[in-house]
C-alpha cells in the first residue's frame, strides 16, 4: 500500500509523475519510496540554489579555447557551485535546477556580467565565450542586457561570443532570429553549442 490517506496518496502519485516526466514522454512510473528521497533532495538543492548567488557560492572557471596549432585564442566561462555542505555540485545537476525554477535568468545574467568584467581586465585581448540558456532568450531583452553589460564592463563586443543551443531556435523561431540579429548587430559573435544533441 502506497498511502494511508488521500494527501499522502496524492504526494506519492505526484512523485511518480515527476519521475515519469523526467524520463521522457510516454513513460509510466509507479511510486517507490526512493522517489521521496530524490524529490526531497531535489527541492533542498533548489532552495539552496536560491541562496548560492547572494552567499557567493557560485564562481566562474575558464576553459581555454585554442586553434589547431595550440595557440590560445580565448576562454569559455563555466559556472561552478561550491555548496557549503555538499561541496562541488556539477553544472549538469544545478543548471537544470536553475532552468526549472527560473533562477537561470538571474544566474545567467551574473555569469555574463562576471565573465565580461573579468575578460575586460585581462592583459591580452582574448575572446570570452558564454553559454546562454534558451530560457534567457524567452524572458526579458537579452540583446539589451548584453549591450548594457558591454558598456558597463568596457569589454569590446568583438571579444564576446554567445553560445546557444538549437533549443533556442525551436520554440519561437521568429523571436529567436530577431534577438540573434540584434546581438550580431552589437558586434557580438554567436556560436551553436551541442548541435544535434537535442
Amino acid at each position: 500500500m502506497d498511502a494511508n490517506d488521500a494527501a499522502t496518496l496524492i504526494n506519492n502519485a505526484d512523485a511518480a509523475l515527476y519521475r515519469a516526466k523526467a524520463e521522457g514522454r510516454g513513460r509510466i512510473r509507479f511510486y517507490e519510496k526512493a522517489m521521496d528521497e530524490r524529490i526531497h533532495k531535489h527541492r533542498r538543492l533548489q532552495q539552496d540554489l536560491r541562496l548560492a548567488l547572494p552567499r557567493g557560492e557560485l564562481k566562474l572557471c575558464y576553459q581555454p579555447q585554442a586553434q589547431m596549432d595550440g595557440t590560445i585564442i580565448g576562454f569559455e566561462a563555466l559556472a561552478r557551485w561550491n555548496h557549503p555542505k555538499l561541496g562541488a555540485i556539477q553544472p549538469t545537476e544545478f543548471i537544470p535546477l536553475a532552468e526549472e525554477s527560473g533562477q537561470i535568468i538571474e544566474i545567467g545574467e551574473w555569469i555574463l556580467r562576471q565573465a565580461c568584467r573579468e575578460a575586460a581586465s585581462w592583459a591580452r585581448p582574448l575572446e570570452i565565450s558564454v553559454n546562454v540558456s534558451p530560457i534567457q532568450f524567452r524572458h526579458g531583452d537579452l540583446a539589451a542586457l548584453i549591450h548594457e553589460i558591454l558598456i558597463e564592463t568596457g569589454l569590446k563586443a568583438s571579444r564576446l561570443e554567445i553560445e546557444i543551443t538549437e533549443g533556442v531556435l525551436i520554440e519561437n523561431h521568429a523571436r529567436a532570429l530577431n534577438v540573434l540579429r540584434r546581438i550580431k548587430a552589437l558586434g557580438v559573435r554567436v556560436a551553436m553549442d551541442d548541435f544535434g544533441t537535442g
